[in-house]
């Protein structure tokens, strides 16, 4: 599975119809509808807003919804398209202003899909890698040691406390946090425990 790295949106414009396509990460069923009902509120003048999503990291968890178009002809293929992108946790509106000229079924279709498609491939997306959270403290004489010692793991949003000590803490692949913690533990001889 991918993730996203960006959160783009796209509009195309059908009959006088505007579709506004945009995507946000969300990793649950409630980020989903939370971050929706955000987006009902922000386009509270338009004529619907659809979505789709994705979550979880064999996707077990998707949805979609109509909202007030014939049924079937909006989250339906906007799901279909999201799954065919190999992308989870993942959110995708499309808001709808109409233009005056009704599309039919299948036009409607063919524009929910299409905005879903063209959104897609703005996006920027990774291999999906489980990571564990770290933590831990030492002292001022072992921190460059640790520091340059860490360097050859994947870790991200590292962030370090300075006080009497430092504490550091951040994502390290899954992988790889049984080596940390027993490096920092050859290290400390001991005397520092990685959580």
């Amino acid at each position: 599975m991918k993730v996203l790295l960006n959160n783009p949106v796209n509009e195309i414009n059908i009959k006088g119809s505007r579709f506004i396509a945009e995507v946000f990460t969300v990793t649950t069923q409630a980020e989903a509808r939370e971050k929706l009902h955000e987006q009902k509120i922000r386009y509270s003048d338009a004529t619907h807003v659809c979505h789709c999503f994705i979550s979880g990291l064999k996707a077990e968890a998707c949805g979609m919804s109509d909202d007030g178009e014939p049924s079937g002809t909006a989250g339906r293929p906007m799901l279909d398209v999201l799954k065919g992108s190999g992308i989870t946790n993942i959110l995708v509106t499309v808001t709808r202003y109409f233009g005056g000229t009704l599309l039919g079924t299948g036009g409607l279709v063919k524009a929910y899909g299409d905005s879903v498609k063209e959104v897609l491939a703005l996006c920027e997306t990774e291999e999906y890698i489980e990571r564990s959270d770290f933590s831990f403290e030492c002292d001022w004489g072992i921190y460059e040691t640790i520091k340059r010692k860490i360097e050859v793991f994947h870790i991200s949003d590292l962030t370090e406390e300075f006080a009497t000590g430092v504490k550091l803490s951040g994502k390290i692949y899954a992988s790889e946090y049984e080596e940390l913690k027993e490096m920092i533990k050859n290290l400390s001889k001991g005397k520092i425990t990685c959580i």
